[in-house]
C-alpha cells in the first residue's frame, strides 16, 4: 500500500497539469479507427517512400543530437522498431499525412500540423507496418553499416528489400468510399500526447492516460483516507493507558 501511495502521489501533480492543458471534454477517451486494409494497394508505394525519409531524417537528428559520439546500431534499430508504431513518438510523422482522393488515385498529403488519428491514420499505420514486416533489422543495419543518402534507401527499402514500389498502384474505384477530413489537433493536445509518450516506461507511469478532474481528485482523496487513517492510530496509541488497571 505504502508503495502504491507513493506512486500516485509522485504522478498526481504530473497529471493535474495535463489536465489543465484540455477540456475535460477533450480527457475522455476518444473513439479509435479502423483501418481500411481495401485501402493499402494504393498508398503502399507511397508510404514505403515517406518511411525512408523519415528514417533517413531521424538517423540523421539523432546523430546531430549525440555528436561527437556515434550513433549505435541499437538505436537504429529502436527508430526502425517504433516509427510504424503509432504509441512511439517515432511515429508521429503518420498523423501530419492526409489521405486524398485524385481522380484513380490515392495522394498522401502531408499538413503543417498533426491531426486527430482516425481510419486514414490507422490505415497508414498498418500500411507502414505491412511495408516494414519483419525487416527492420536489415534496415537498421543497412542504415548503420552503409550509411546511404535518402534516395539509395528508398530504393533499398522500397524495390530491392520490400517491392513495395515495384509496380504501380492499382486504379481507386470509383465508388470508393472517401474517407473522414483531416481534423488538425491543438497544439497544447499534440504537446500532451507527445509528453505522455515520452514518459512510457517510466519506473510508476506504465499505461499512462488522461484522467478527468473527479478521477484526479478520488486519487487525492485516495491519499487523504491513507493519512486520516494514519492520524487515527496515532491518536488510538496517544489515548492507550500507559498502565493496566
Amino acid at each position: 500500500m505504502a508503495k502504491s501511495y507513493k506512486t500516485v502521489v509522485l504522478l498526481l501533480p504530473l497529471m493535474v497539469i495535463l489536465s489543465s492543458w484540455m477540456p475535460i471534454s477533450q480527457c475522455s477517451k476518444k473513439p479509435v479507427g479502423m483501418a481500411r486494409k481495401e485501402d493499402i494497394p494504393y498508398i503502399q508505394c507511397q508510404v514505403c517512400e515517406k518511411l525512408a525519409h523519415q528514417l533517413y531524417q531521424q538517423v540523421q537528428a539523432k546523430q546531430d543530437e549525440i555528436l561527437p559520439k556515434k550513433i549505435s546500431e541499437y538505436q537504429i534499430i529502436e527508430m526502425t522498431e517504433n516509427v510504424c508504431n503509432l504509441k512511439k513518438q517515432e511515429a508521429d510523422w503518420i498523423l501530419k499525412i492526409d489521405i486524398v482522393e485524385q481522380g484513380d488515385r490515392l495522394e498522401l498529403v502531408e499538413q503543417d500540423s498533426e491531426g486527430q488519428c482516425g481510419s486514414e491514420c490507422k490505415t497508414i499505420e498498418r500500411a507502414c507496418q505491412e511495408v516494414m514486416g519483419y525487416s527492420d533489422t536489415d534496415v537498421a543495419e543497412y542504415l548503420y553499416k552503409a550509411k546511404p543518402d535518402v534516395d539509395s534507401l528508398v530504393k533499398y527499402l522500397c524495390k530491392d528489400l520490400t517491392g513495395a514500389c515495384s509496380k504501380k498502384p492499382p486504379k481507386v474505384p470509383k465508388d470508393r468510399t472517401p474517407g473522414e477530413p483531416f481534423v488538425p489537433k491543438s497544439s497544447k493536445e499534440a504537446e500532451m500526447e507527445r509528453l505522455l509518450k515520452s514518459m512510457e516506461g517510466m519506473p510508476g507511469a506504465p499505461g499512462m492516460k488522461m484522467y478527468s478532474r473527479d478521477d484526479l481528485m478520488n486519487m487525492k482523496n485516495f491519499g487523504e483516507d491513507d493519512a486520516d487513517e494514519d492520524e487515527d492510530e496515532d491518536d488510538d496509541e496517544t489515548n492507550f493507558p500507559s498502565k493496566l488497571v
